[in-house]
């Protein structure tokens, strides 16, 4: 903490300092470096391709690489601090990030890039390579197809990577709390006859303690993008490399049942993970995109992309036995992994105009390929760290006294599988042909969308043991879409959507309890339906949604007819309803916003036996701020002050909603200060986050409880040539 009040004291001297002299041409600069934009309104629909916000019947939001750099953002859920529909939590007891969206997961395997699933980095992203990342609100099963892990009923993300579309050379240097000192790089540049050749190089490297006490995290990414541009054709290859390492990282805490009340909140930097906790993760992707304009507004396409990812992780969850002193229980999980993933996609779409009417099509296909393979172990811990327990597998800690132990030897080499030749434990193929038409009446003021998608899902699982085929799930369905956009004006359009999420659907448990063991359901299809209105007015873009998911769920009753039976269904409901109002822009000079709020009704429906219906999901508040500003002062223009407000409702724990976490707010602020040396910007940044160091759960999604992070202080400057 004193090294972030130095560098604090130190980087306010030296914007306070008058540097030197600004020409009129260096008022240019820092007035054009000031105007970058950081959220858009427009985005990419998948198969529907590129859109403006005004005649979109969704809600998509589109933070840019301006802003990543702005606000210094380290991972995608960074970058999602600014969103009002989204929250971030942890996965799977690991270190992924996890995003909520409408009070739906959405998981780091079902994050596209390009519009593609399976070629994203899982769990960590960094977000320097990506010149955009897209946020779409609601169900998206026809845009982009089922989500390979089964997520994405409330929304989805995008990312398209950096192209090359000027010359440009960017060096970042950066510090972040407590000690990670890094930087990042961003280069490119346009050759060739009529500039047709194109390539982007970018680069990012941190190491050091985070400011949670012995946190400690390593970063190394490079990117790099090719195309050709030329005549009736574009070619583009896109490759990434990410490495992402957290050594000692706090974990997640459960609570061991229902009875056990939610513990205070520990202090902000406390730590209570194990000294040999980790997680490594290593992804490598390439993509291939080309597109070719046959005729005037009728374009062919077609697009691959491969990820191979290895993943290690030491991870150790804290139970909660006793909440009044922390007492608390731990244990082990090995668990390292490979991933081998294939994506695809080919289509035509065009523009044509007949009758009086404008015709939008888009046909095509798609496949996604994915392989798994992993193995586990837990841990056999000596009787002396165990004293709270008989159970080998577990050793006695404490969330506020955390006790510290060896890492233990390996257990459960039977059905744990092989270390040294990882099982293949899935393969996944995910198929599908779509067909839309938006059709435009009175010159296009008002669009009708209307398409399917015919999507098909092979699921394949392996025991990691005798490497047998357990089960494949084989089916076949089709997701329709219908949106409208109503444009009274060319600042104002209404617009409604009935879109559907797609699921693999449960296999029922084979156990003799149950009437039907082995029993493979249909898919989950969730049905979304929405109207909402947009407004573009004086450089400010505000969008409003009215939203109802339902998204089936499995449950177990009690048979009536035979005692100690249970019938397996698939008749529980999750209906989420909600309001979500979003802003972001420049109503009047030197004064920007991004923000909104939504407001959630997230209800359990058809509950086993009734018991739980009518309570609220767990991990879904009721409602969620974000306020973001930027103040560029008249006295101070080459200044930009920042700040932020983040505000979460009450959370429930448990489905029977007898645990709940407090709601929370947290505040953030910063500043960025232009200079120019010999016509070359320089941008120095400075920024707090949860500036008063507030302890608090922040979720409790998925019936884990996360704590956020304490006051982090993040520096950097950027030199631009």
């Amino acid at each position: 903490m004193k090294t972030s009040l130095a560098l604090l004291t130190g980087c306010a001297g030296l914007i306070a300092a008058p540097l030197w002299a600004q020409e009129a041409s260096d008022d240019i600069i820092v007035t054009a470096q000031q105007a970058q934009k950081q959220v858009v309104s427009d985005g990419n629909l998948g198969v529907l391709g590129n859109k403006s916000a005004l005649e979109t019947p969704f809600n998509v939001t589109t933070y840019t690489a301006q802003l990543v750099l702005d606000q210094q953002a380290e991972t995608i859920g960074d970058v999602l601090k600014n969103e009002p529909s989204v929250r971030t939590a942890q996965g799977f007891g690991n270190q992924a990030e996890l995003f909520v969206i409408r009070g739906f997961a959405l998981s780091g395997d079902d994050v596209a890039m390009d519009g593609m699933f399976g070629i994203t980095p899982r769990q960590l992203v960094s977000p320097e390579l990506y010149e955009s990342i897209q946020v779409l609100n609601g169900a998206n099963a026809f845009l982009f197809g089922a989500a390979p892990s089964g997520t994405g009923t409330g929304g989805g993300i995008n990312l398209i990577p950096k192209r090359a579309e000027k010359t440009l050379f960017r060096a970042t240097a950066s510090y972040g709390a407590d000690s990670i000192f890094g930087g990042n790089f961003d280069a490119g540049t346009r050759f060739g006859e009529e500039d047709s050749f194109g390539i982007r190089v970018n680069g990012v490297y941190r190491r050091g303690d985070t400011a949670i006490d012995n946190d400690k995290r390593r970063v190394g990414v490079l990117g790099a993008s090719f195309d050709f541009r030329r005549g009736p054709g574009r070619f583009f290859f896109d490759f990434g490399y990410e490495n992402q390492q957290a050594f000692q990282p706090r974990p997640q805490v459960r609570l061991l049942n229902t009875g056990i009340a939610v513990p205070r909140v520990p202090d902000a930097n406390n730590n209570y993970g194990q000294p040999w906790s980790f997680t490594k993760l290593r992804d490598i992707y390439a993509l291939a995109r080309v597109e070719v304009d046959v005729v005037d507004n009728v374009m062919v396409y077609a697009a691959a992309g491969i990820r191979d990812g290895r993943e290690d992780g030491e991870y150790s969850t804290v139970t909660i036995t006793n909440s009044t002193t922390g007492a608390a229980t731990g244990a082990r999980l090995f668990v390292p992994r490979k991933d081998n993933n294939q994506s695809g996609q080919a289509g035509i779409r065009g523009k044509v105009t007949f009758a009086g009417m404008s015709h939008e099509f888009n046909a095509g296909g798609s496949i996604n390929v994915q392989s798994n393979r992993n193995s586990f172990r837990s841990g056999t811990f000596p009787a002396a760290v165990r004293p709270c327990s008989t159970a080998t597998t577990v050793f006695c800690t404490n969330l506020y006294a955390p006790v510290y132990v060896a890492k233990p030897a390996d257990a459960g080499m039977a059905t744990g599988g092989s270390l040294t030749e990882l099982p293949r434990v899935s393969k996944n193929a995910f198929s599908s042909l779509f067909l839309s038409d938006t059709i435009g009446f009175v010159e296009d003021r008002v669009l009708l969308t209307i398409g399917a998608r015919r999507q098909h899902l092979n699921v394949e699982a392996y025991d990691r043991t005798s490497f047998r085929r357990t089960s494949n799930y084989n089916k076949t369905v089709t997701t329709p879409v219908v949106g409208l956009v109503v444009r009274p004006t060319d600042r104002i359009s209404i617009y409604a959507n009935r879109v559907e999420a797609l699921a693999q659907g449960p296999t029922a448990p084979t156990n003799a309890s149950n009437v039907a063991p082995g029993t493979v359901f249909p898919p989950f299809r969730s049905k979304q339906y929405e109207v909402g209105g947009k407004v573009a007015i004086r450089g400010l873009t505000a969008t409003v949604a009215l939203f109802q998911t339902k998204q089936p769920s499995a449950r177990s009753d009690t048979d009536p007819n035979n005692a100690g039976q249970v019938i397996y269904s698939v008749d529980g409901k999750q209906r989420n309803r909600g309001i979500e109002i979003s802003f972001n822009g420049e109503p009047m000079e030197g004064l920007r916003f991004i923000g909104g709020g939504t407001i959630v009704d997230a209800k359990l429906q058809k509950t086993a036996n009734g018991a739980n219906d009518g309570n609220r999901a767990v991990g879904v508040p009721p409602y969620q701020l974000n306020l973001g500003a930027e103040v560029v002062p008249a006295f101070l223009k080459n200044a930009t002050f920042t700040g932020r407000i983040v505000r979460t409702g009450k959370q429930y724990v448990d489905v029977t909603n007898r645990q709940q976490l407090d709601a929370w707010t947290r505040f953030d602020v910063g500043m960025r200060y232009v200079v120019v040396a010999d016509s070359h910007p320089i941008t120095l940044r400075l920024s707090a986050e949860n500036v008063a160091n507030k302890r608090y759960w922040a979720s409790s999604f998925g019936s884990n409880i996360v704590q956020g992070g304490p006051r982090t202080v993040k520096a950097s400057a950027t030199f631009e040539y």
